[in-house]
């Protein structure tokens, strides 16, 4: 008699689970959640600025449904030290008060937060670019890119047998000025990952980002070019750029200052590390009025048109040191943020008003570099890495979309583009969404998170469920436009009609005469509460956040329907 064969079936591995709080849907806000064999890990912890709200306050991710699941990260990995990347540490963390690894400018920036919550840095350690380290089942590898701020690093992750690589911000720079271009012979030696979670932000631009080495020469033949004092505003993180400023003021022998406390922070921390040794000397601001016109260039915050920053009083002849004047020169070598275009567009009238000439991205582009990388980008990166998967983050919709065909174009699976709040699950069958969690929004008053009420709706005691509504827009000259999907989510609401509802979206905005999107808000809410009132069987809790977007290239207006 033959024994009775038993058959072993192979134990299925664990899956890897990912949870998005912040950054899927939206440019800003980045925190997102690994998890594997019930042990979790956090990577980012950045914020927004919610400029459709009064006194535009800072939102931060809703931590509710980790705390519904249990789930409380073990560890928070920095990627690099941007505000989307690490302002909501300090409003988070003290709920975790877990280990948070940085390298050593974002600790550094980390650090100078925490002091001002009044809370100990000694969780906070620095990690070197390069630098490996063992996490409970995860296992991390900090690799440096090249982004608008030094040491943007990616992740690789290895957990079990998955291979992921959380990009972070990136750029493909052959001549970043601060730091070493991208290593493409570290990278393709992670070949192949099993999934590759992406920044999104400029997919739909083809070609390349450009080089902060050709904006640095630019800025050389444009402080020839001028006569009267010259004032460059730029963001205060862009090391690389405030350091070409100051070398090209020093080439055509002029003096260099510092306007704004942000950037008057942030070169100090750089001098620290050692970033800025071939700075030229700084002349204190109460020293310019000393100086001829000639031999000055200020280096000054303010270019998204911040009402309280160094640009905006020196164009409403309010700073103490000095005064603008015909023949000077103010150039703006920033992008401007959407939902900025309106605040920038009059402080350049401003501007224009004291006779001031003016570069900015319109007339002279090369005077800017995007920190996000381009379509040949992506797909050389991709090329080297070769993902089995994609998970697009870090963008709008529509950048999400645009991310998912270059996928598809190289053979890259890419089912999902993610919101926040989704469950997503990689295992041996791929990529998949389990679950979707409502986010809330959270936002800061008065030194505390609190949950943002939604909508001012008539009370009812038939209300019932949730409904989420972001609305991304661009301002057109007689209104506003939708740009890209309206994203809905509701939960436990009434179904709506989401065409029916989408083209009502579009009537009312281009009928609303609103100069920012506070009062764009302010202007569709009593609308749009009428509108939900007449077409739901309940009314929702409603919650919407309006979104400044880009409008769309020429190319993705012929080959897209918005």
């Amino acid at each position: 008699m033959h024994p009775t064969r038993v058959q072993l079936r192979p134990r299925r591995r664990p899956p890897l689970r990912l949870l998005p709080l912040g950054g899927c849907g939206e440019i800003g806000m980045n925190l997102t959640l690994y998890g594997y064999d019930d042990q979790w890990v956090a990577v980012d912890c950045g914020m927004m600025i919610r400029q459709d709200l009064p006194n535009a306050p800072l939102q931060v991710p809703n931590t509710g449904t980790l705390e519904t699941l249990g789930i409380k990260p073990q560890a928070l990995f920095i990627t690099h030290g941007h505000e989307d990347h690490i302002g909501a540490v300090a409003w988070l963390w003290p709920k975790w008060n877990c280990p948070i690894y940085a390298t050593p400018l974002a600790a550094a920036l980390l650090r100078l937060k925490f002091a001002e919550h009044q809370l100990s840095g000694s969780a906070i350690h620095t990690i070197e670019p390069g630098d490996a380290m063992q996490h409970g089942p995860f296992t991390l590898r900090y690799l440096l890119l090249t982004h608008s701020i030094p040491e943007s690093c990616a992740i690789m992750m290895m957990a079990g047998d998955y291979r992921v690589l959380h990009s972070g911000d990136w750029k493909l720079d052959p001549e970043p000025l601060i730091g070493t271009p991208v290593n493409a012979t570290q990278f393709r030696a992670l070949a192949p990952v099993d999934l590759l979670v992406g920044d999104s932000t400029n997919a739909p631009m083809p070609g390349h980002s450009g080089s902060e080495g050709d904006v640095a020469r630019a800025l050389v033949r444009t402080l020839e070019a001028c006569s009267g004092r010259v004032v460059v505003s730029c963001f205060a993180s862009n090391l690389a750029r405030v350091l070409a400023i100051g070398l090209a003021a020093q080439r055509c022998g002029r003096r260099v200052s510092l306007m704004g406390r942000s950037m008057e922070r942030m070169v100090s921390v750089a001098k620290g590390l050692g970033y800025l040794d071939d700075f030229p000397p700084l002349v204190p601001p109460h020293d310019l009025g000393y100086l001829p016109p000639q031999e000055v260039v200020v280096i000054a915050t303010g270019s998204q048109g911040e009402p309280r920053a160094a640009l905006q009083r020196l164009a409403q002849g309010r700073h103490p040191f000095i005064d603008l004047e015909p023949g000077d020169s103010v150039i703006f070598s920033a992008k401007a943020i959407p939902g900025n275009e309106r605040p920038i567009e009059q402080l350049k009238k401003r501007l224009s008003q004291l006779g001031v000439t003016l570069f900015d991205e319109t007339n002279h582009p090369e005077l800017h570099a995007t920190g996000h990388p381009a379509q040949e980008e992506l797909k050389k990166l991709y090329q080297w890495v070769r993902p089995k998967s994609l998970l697009p983050v870090h963008g709008e919709s529509r950048h999400q979309e645009a991310h998912r065909e270059i996928a598809s174009s190289l053979g890259i699976q890419a089912p999902l583009a993610p919101v926040n709040g989704d469950m997503v699950v990689l295992d041996q069958d791929g990529l998949r969404c389990e679950m979707r969690y409502p986010q809330p929004p959270c936002i800061v008053d008065q030194n505390s998170v609190v949950p943002h009420p939604g909508l001012d709706t008539p009370s009812s005691n038939g209300r019932r469920g949730s409904l989420f509504l972001a609305l991304p827009v661009t301002a057109s000259d007689t209104g506003w436009w939708r740009i890209g999907r309206l994203m809905l989510d509701s939960n436990g609401a009434s179904p709506l009609d989401e065409e029916n509802f989408s083209e009502w979206l579009d009537e009312q905005l281009a009928e609303i005469a609103a100069d920012t999107l506070a009062d764009l808000r302010q202007a569709l809410q009593p609308r749009l509460i009428h509108w939900l009132a007449e077409h739901c069987q309940h009314m929702p809790d409603v919650h919407l956040q309006i979104m400044a977007a880009e409008m769309p290239s020429a190319e993705e207006l012929n080959s897209r329907s918005f």
